[in-house]
């Protein structure tokens, strides 16, 4: 049951889920699967989460969309899980087993009569920045969230909902599908069990003064690179740098960015080594010759993934850096210039690059969006456990972690939820 219906003001199931990336959407299905009946609420206008915005999984290197699609199908054929998109929790009161969840439903504009023709977006005269792209392009300001948007429908940004141009949008839909005088409401939820999984965000590099982010355009960030290597991003999956268009010849990726550090994040990450590797077979592919530079502290390959880090080593035109980079500078033809200090010999390398990639670490949403009731969290803001008095957590808001770990800690989740569900 998506959300292509309107959701009446009070509704029941067995468990609530809060985040729809890949941990949401997996632990609603593993428990609807099992005849719980699921609500999956999002804050954004589509399902998908981080994972939707990832151009290649890692080792495998295969598109996330094929993950992705299956799990829609499972919701499409399932009549246990109700889909809410556009829909924050307000207030969460009761005990486990017996939960009364307040829940505020943003307008879309768009209504279920939306076929998704694009039609609006064709004579839309307002452009925004595009955050499934990070702003390194435009939409319209009817738009549709990306190419397997779940429900399938555009959506207004909110801030031009008012304004007058909007209209010719209105004008242009043949099915009666905008509502410019849309209003927020909120819906009641039971829910015997409560599962929490609102995802991360990347932390914020431009906290990060010495390595120039904001100040030197061929500075981005990993997830930036996503977008760059992706044949839906902002370049059509070409690499090239930001400020002139220029191929790639030379590229550096600095890891640790911001991260094991007591002035930012002090933890790892857990990704980022990998995750930047896998971002150097993208160059590798487009760009045989190019030489990719990697500053490291310590390479970190759990497990089964060491494979890949041993793949990565036998190019021979792959430098692996021992060294945080402490500086990175602009030259005068629009290059930069990486120095880091060995942390074994203590000496200072120099190189010179065509673009830099910073590799900056995992920030659970809970550090902004604090769970409900008396949910403990860890120094850092990622849920600390099992408690009886808070919240289930699932996937990167209990900690750093790839998408593999991300699922099973969602199927866990699920397991725990139908548990405390089945008290009632």
């Amino acid at each position: 049951m998506a959300d292509y219906q309107p959701v009446p003001d009070q509704i029941r199931g067995d468990i609530l889920v809060v985040g729809g990336g890949i941990s949401g959407m997996t632990t609603a299905i593993e428990a609807a699967e099992v005849g719980k009946h699921s609500i999956l609420v999002e804050i954004k206008p589509s399902i998908g989460g981080r994972v939707i915005s990832t151009n290649q999984y890692f080792p495998k290197l295969c598109p996330p969309t094929c993950g992705i699609e299956i799990n829609l199908k499972r919701i499409r054929l399932n009549p246990f899980i109700r889909i809410i998109t556009l829909a924050e929790v307000l207030q969460v009161s009761g005990s486990p087993g017996n939960y009364e969840v307040q829940i505020k439903l943003n307008p879309r504009y768009v209504n279920e009569k939306c076929t998704a023709c694009g039609d609006c977006a064709t004579v839309c005269e307002i452009e925004r920045d595009n955050d499934l792209n990070y702003g390194l392009d435009k939409t319209k300001a009817i738009y549709l969230p990306h190419l397997m948007a779940y429900p399938m429908r555009y959506v207004i940004d909110p801030q031009f909902a008012k304004d007058e141009r909007m209209k010719k949008c209105v004008e242009a839909c043949q099915y009666k599908a905008i509502e410019l005088d849309m209003q927020p409401r909120t819906i009641t939820a039971k829910v015997g069990a409560i599962v929490w999984a609102t995802g991360w965000k990347p932390y914020d590099a431009t906290k990060i003064d010495n390595l120039g982010f904001g100040k030197y355009k061929n500075i981005i960030t990993n997830v930036m690179m996503e977008r760059i290597s992706s044949q839906t991003g902002p370049t059509g999956g070409k690499i090239v740098r930001p400020s002139d268009g220029k191929e790639v010849k030379t590229i550096g990726f600095v890891q640790c960015a911001g991260s094991r550090d007591e002035n930012h994040l002090p933890y790892c990450s857990a990704v980022c080594c990998l995750a930047s590797m896998k971002q150097a077979t993208y160059v590798r592919t487009q760009y045989p010759e190019a030489d990719i530079h990697l500053f490291y502290i310590d390479v970190r390959s759990p497990g089964r993934l060491e494979d890949f880090y041993v793949k990565m080593q036998a190019d021979q035109k792959f430098y692996f850096h021992r060294g945080k980079v402490a500086k990175i500078t602009e030259t005068a033809n629009g290059n930069l210039m990486l120095e880091a200090e060995n942390t074994l010999t203590g000496e200072v390398s120099k190189v010179e690059v065509d673009m830099a990639v910073l590799a900056v670490g995992m920030v659970p949403n809970t550090v902004d969006a604090k769970p409900p009731l008396e949910t403990t969290l860890d120094p850092y803001g990622f849920i600390a456990g099992d408690s009886d008095k808070g919240v289930i957590g699932a996937g990167t808001a209990m900690l750093p972690c790839d998408v593999a770990v991300s699922v099973q800690q969602a199927t866990g989740a699920a397991l725990k939820a139908i548990n405390i569900a089945g008290r009632r």
